[in-house]
């Protein structure tokens, strides 16, 4: 019988990731200026106000405030109305060393013996049902509201947009798990007031049916195009007037939408947020190698779904063990179990093997923290950091390593295929 599965994603906007932005600008700078760099940073954002806590180990000085401000500044919080803007906004600071209790178990006079910053599983996923090997319904969640945040710095054809919203998808499947159409599309963007009620709602309803979606249509290939249908269920703005919104609205904190920035809920989650840890942190790195596994196994053809686990005890170097999950689709003759020591065989998961693998301990996580960190693009850019002493630093920086395919090859003479 059919069924329907649903995923959400929020904006760079909504309070929770607009700590997340923060606490991995924080990362950024501290990386920046030194890479071996280990630090546990959390942000709290609310009305007219942002604190900073964490631990940090690091041979650099950074202006936190400073740096709190233009990422606040650059999401749209600029103006004194929203009750939170970046020039006029508290910012406190309880960022502090980091335990040596803590460090003592990481640091090793070898790199490579270098053990896990904690305890705890992580999950990697993918799926050939998009061509990022990620779930159809957190993916077109993404793009609504990327697309709205182009449209809000546009300020041309939807003017009235401010930064907080939140999208959801919903998608109905076959019995044998192949999207059929799209069943429902929820929207919920902060705006301008009006004068009138009604004709807010009718406003935003027609915007967002007749221009969003559209452009965001024409993103999508073919065969995700005819999944649009003229019987989706919009609920736009469904709760009504929404002009308190961001921080004033409700209370951020970093690390609260773990599965906005995974995998909308397909696959599991080990229940480690991301944001604000370095990669020795293996709740981050782990998870990133987890996915670059996963998605070079299904791009190899060994599977048209994978779900892949690893887990680790603090300060050991070796993980605990490896689990393969790939929900009856595998294409090779092997047991789950069979893959998963394969996999073990291909890829090095002690920590400092993943980080000189994924190249991450260079400052590449401001751009994960809104819209997920995985399924993005995997590209180069140029990067710029500035510490109080005026000193600046520009380098150029590879973004999103993890979602390279450059282990398909491996994978296929290591499978037989």
């Amino acid at each position: 019988m059919p069924y329907l599965f649903t995923s959400e994603s929020v904006s760079e906007g909504h309070p929770d990731k607009v700590a997340d932005q923060i606490s991995d600008a924080l990362i950024d700078n501290f990386l920046a200026f030194d890479p071996e760099s280990k630090v546990a940073c959390e942000t709290l954002v609310t009305t007219g106000q942002v604190i900073l806590a964490g631990e940090v180990k690091s041979n650099t000085y950074l202006d936190v405030q400073k740096i709190a401000r233009d990422v606040i500044n650059k999401i749209g919080y600029t103006k004194g109305e929203y009750m939170f803007d970046g020039n006029s906004c508290g910012v406190l600071s309880a960022i502090h060393e980091q335990s040596d209790d803590i460090n003592r178990g990481v640091d090793r006079a070898s790199k490579e013996e270098q053990g896990a910053g904690d305890q705890g599983m992580m999950f990697g996923y993918a799926t050939n049902e998009t061509k990022n090997y990620m779930p159809l319904a957190l993916d077109l969640s993404h793009l609504i509201l990327k697309e709205m945040a182009k449209m809000r710095r546009e300020g041309t054809d939807i003017s009235y947009l401010r930064p907080d919203a939140k999208s959801q998808v919903t998608i109905e499947y076959s019995d044998d798990n192949v999207p059929q159409r799209i069943e429902a599309i929820v929207v919920s963007t902060q705006h301008d007031d009006f004068a009138d009620d009604e004709t807010m709602l009718a406003q935003i309803r027609k915007d967002i049916i007749e221009i969003v979606i559209p452009r965001v249509k024409a993103l999508l290939s073919p065969e995700i195009q005819a999944l649009f249908n003229d019987n989706i269920k919009y609920h736009i703005n469904p709760t009504g007037k929404f002009v308190i919104g961001g921080p004033h609205g409700d209370t951020g904190l970093t690390g609260r939408k773990i599965i906005v920035d995974t995998y909308g809920g397909k696959g599991a989650h080990g229940g480690g947020a991301f944001s604000g840890k370095d990669p020795s942190k293996v709740d981050r790195s782990a998870a990133y190698a987890t996915r670059h596994i996963a998605k070079n196994l299904v791009a190899a053809g060994v599977a048209d779904e994978i779900l892949v686990q690893v887990s680790y005890a603090i300060g050991v170097v070796e993980p605990m063990g490896i689990f393969v999950e790939t929900y009856g689709t595998s294409k090779v003759n092997m047991k789950d179990g069979e893959i998963a020591k394969k996999v073990s065989e291909i890829f090095d998961m002690r920590p400092s093997a993943i980080e000189s693998r994924l190249k991450l301990r260079s400052p590449m996580y401001s751009e994960t923290a809104a819209y997920g960190h995985m399924g993005r693009v995997n590209e180069v850019v140029s990067k710029s950091f500035t510490q109080p002493n005026g000193e600046t630093k520009t380098m150029d920086v590879e973004l999103f390593t993890w979602e390279k395919l450059d282990y398909v090859d491996k994978v296929k003479a290591g499978f037989g295929l």
